[in-house]
């Protein structure tokens, strides 16, 4: 039961803005549901495709990452032939309805999917660090950071156009 009172406008609003919801068998510390930056809250009409898949899949490669030890970093993998496994490095979208990964594979050579938003289907991997002598890479982190730097708060579009 709701103890504040909501206008038919609100609660309009309410039913269309994103929602995330999640129930796990074993819940672990960072395993529930991510938090919507501000980046996220507003009507899901208003954005691209490719752009409301881009910023959803930033918060699960976010909230995974919030789960990997030290010694791990996130990486994704493929279903069905021999692509394998790419530790991802970059991210990102082409309105209206193309989102890129960039990274390399297990043998280190630089690699880039393309995938249509109809075809998207992300398993997100936790793999050795490549370099055992530096810092685990935190790609969700610095994804989620890009999110909401290149938003206008006034009319929730990005600052660069």
């Amino acid at each position: 039961m709701h103890s504040s009172i909501e206008t038919s406008a609100e609660m309009a609003e309410a039913a269309v803005l994103p929602q995330v919801h999640e129930v796990h068998c074993d819940p672990r510390p960072g395993q529930s549901s991510p938090k919507l930056p501000k980046a996220m809250q507003q009507p899901a009409e208003a954005k691209s495709p490719a752009r409301w898949a881009y910023e959803r899949i930033i918060l699960y490669i976010k909230n995974f990452e919030e789960q990997l030890d030290s010694e791990q970093e996130v990486a994704m993998g493929f279903a069905g032939g021999e692509a394998g496994v790419m530790r991802i490095e970059g991210m990102g979208y082409f309105d209206p309805d193309i989102v890129t990964f960039y990274g390399s594979d297990s043998a280190g050579t630089r690699t880039q999917l393309v995938q249509h938003v109809t075809q998207l289907n992300v398993m997100l991997r936790a793999l050795p660090k490549a370099r055992p002598e530096t810092p685990a890479t935190r790609i969700g982190f610095r994804l989620a950071r890009d999110l909401e730097e290149h938003r206008d708060p006034e009319d929730g579009r990005d600052s660069q156009g």
